[in-house]
């Protein structure tokens, strides 16, 4: 049985600031990546291209699944024209004046094996650096 990515972080910010960071496309842009339109409301469905060779991107379908504001947002990622499906959950907490938002990326195992760029390696690296580095940075500048 595969076990889910997880990432944890905390922010010297405050929760209220790190909710809108992931839910507002023109914050988003700055650190995740450039949506063309994005609620967060179950149902509603965004795409991006994204991937390590700018020759070779792969479009993203992801719909969001769960919302409860300021605390939890949870959507589906899958790849248009590639067999998977996989469920990403971010958890918000506060802890004192920092926020501590924890990253669940499910289902990995579900994307077919004989693409390399889907190994969980690869996950783990992107969202290391998206959390880790690019929102840590966007939100403590």
């Amino acid at each position: 049985m595969a076990h889910p990515f997880e990432i944890e972080a905390v922010f010297k910010a405050p929760s209220q600031k790190v909710w809108k960071a992931i839910t507002d496309k023109d914050e988003m842009k700055n650190w995740y990546f450039n949506l063309a339109d994005f609620k967060p409301e179950p149902g509603f469905e965004f795409r991006f291209k994204g991937g390590k060779d700018p020759d070779h991107q792969y479009t993203h379908v992801c719909k969001i699944i769960e919302v409860s504001a300021g605390k939890k947002l949870a959507y589906s990622w899958t790849y248009e024209g590639y067999q998977g499906y996989t469920i990403v959950t971010l958890d918000i907490s506060e802890e004192g004046v920092n926020t501590r938002l924890k990253l669940t990326h499910e289902g990995l195992e579900t994307f077919p094996d004989n693409v390399p760029d889907f190994a969980r390696e690869n996950f783990a690296q992107g969202w290391n650096y998206i959390i880790g580095t690019s929102l840590k940075e966007y939100l403590e500048k």
